[in-house]
C-alpha cells in the first residue's frame, strides 16, 4: 500500500499528477453509480417539500431555505472530502469501511472518538429528517385513499400524524439485517431518481397544456430539461453497469401494484372485510388518540 506523510501545509494526494490518475479504467456505467452513490449525500434536497403544509409563509420559506441548505451542505461535504483526500491515500479510502473513523484514528490521536461519535449524531438527524418528512407521504396517500384511513389521522392534542409516523418507524427495521450499505444505495438512488425524473417532466408537461394556471413557484423551463438530461444518463449507465441491482429494486417497487389493485383499485370489497377495516380503524383510534383532522373530514363521512 502506497502511503504519504501527513503534515500541515502537505498535499501530495491533491496534486493534478496524482488527483486525476484513475486506479481503474475509465467506464460510463462506473461513472454513473458514482453519481448516484454520491448524490446520495444530498437526498434531503427534496424533504421539505413533504411538510409545506406545515410551513408558515411555504412560498417564501420554501425556496429560501432550499437556497440556502444545499449550498451550505455542498460546502461542508467538499471540504470534508478536500480533507479526506489530504490525509489518505486512495488505497486507504478504499479500503476504509468507515472513511471518516479511519480519518480521526490517523490524524485526531487520542481524540479519534470524536469522528464515531459526530457520524452518529449526523445519522441521527438524517433519521429524524426522514421520519419527520416521509410520514407525511403516508398520511397524505391515506388522506387521498390510497392507505388505510388511520394513517390518515392525528393526534387530538399534538396534531401530529402518529400513525404514520409509527408506519414509517417499522420500515427502519429493516435496517437491522446486515446489507452491503453500496447495494442499499444502489437500490434507493435508483428508485428515488426514477420518480425524480418522472416528477420533473411532469411539471413540463404541465407547463405546457396548463400554461395559466396559478403558480406561487415557478422556475425557468431549463432547469427541468437540464435535470433530465443528467437524469436519462444516471438511470441509462446505471442500469447498464448493474442490472441486477436496478432490476431488483424495480421488482420491489412493482410489487406494490397488486397492493395497489387490491386496496385501492378493487371497490366492491366484501362487507366483512370492510367491517374488520372499520374495527381496526377504531381500534387505532382508541389506542392512539388520534382523529380525521376538521379541516377533510367531511370526505370520510
Amino acid at each position: 500500500m502506497l502511503l504519504c506523510p501527513v503534515s500541515p501545509g502537505h498535499f501530495y494526494w491533491l496534486k493534478p499528477e496524482h488527483a486525476f490518475h484513475p486506479l481503474q479504467p475509465y467506464d460510463m456505467g462506473r461513472i454513473a453509480l458514482a453519481f448516484l452513490q454520491g448524490s446520495f449525500a444530498y437526498a434531503g434536497w427534496n424533504f421539505l417539500n413533504y411538510v409545506t403544509e406545515e410551513l408558515i409563509d411555504p412560498y417564501r420559506n420554501l425556496p429560501r431555505a432550499i437556497f440556502i441548505s444545499i449550498p451550505l451542505a455542498t460546502f461542508v461535504y467538499v471540504c470534508a472530502n478536500i480533507a479526506y483526500v489530504t490525509a489518505m491515500s486512495p488505497q486507504e479510502l478504499m479500503a476504509s469501511n468507515a472513511v471518516a473513523v479511519t480519518f480521526g484514528e490517523k490524524l485526531l490521536g487520542v481524540m479519534s472518538w470524536i469522528m464515531p461519535i459526530s457520524v452518529a449524531l449526523s445519522n441521527f438527524g438524517g433519521v429524524n429528517g426522514s421520519l419527520f418528512t416521509s410520514s407525511r407521504l403516508f398520511f397524505a396517500g391515506a388522506r387521498e385513499g390510497h392507505l388505510p384511513r388511520l394513517l390518515a389521522m392525528i393526534h387530538v392534542n399534538r396534531c401530529t400524524p402518529i400513525p404514520a409516523l409509527l408506519f414509517t418507524v417499522r420500515s427502519f427495521f429493516h435496517s437491522l439485517k446486515e446489507y452491503d450499505i453500496y447495494t442499499l444505495i444502489n437500490y434507493v438512488g435508483f428508485i428515488n431518481y426514477l420518480f425524480y425524473g418522472v416528477t420533473v417532466a411532469g411539471q413540463i408537461v404541465l407547463r405546457i397544456k396548463e400554461p395559466n394556471i396559478h403558480r406561487p413557484i415557478k422556475v425557468s423551463l431549463a432547469w427541468p430539461v437540464i435535470f433530465l438530461v443528467f437524469w436519462t444518463f444516471l438511470l441509462i449507465f446505471s442500469l447498464y453497469s448493474e442490472p441486477v441491482v436496478c432490476g431488483i429494486g424495480l421488482a420491489i417497487m412493482l410489487s406494490g401494484v397488486p397492493v395497489y389493485l387490491f386496496g385501492v383499485y378493487w371497490e366492491n370489497k366484501p362487507k366483512s372485510f370492510k367491517s374488520f377495516v372499520v374495527k381496526l380503524n377504531h381500534l387505532g383510534q382508541k389506542l392512539f388518540m388520534v382523529v380525521y383532522p376538521s379541516e377533510g373530514s367531511e370526505r370520510w363521512k
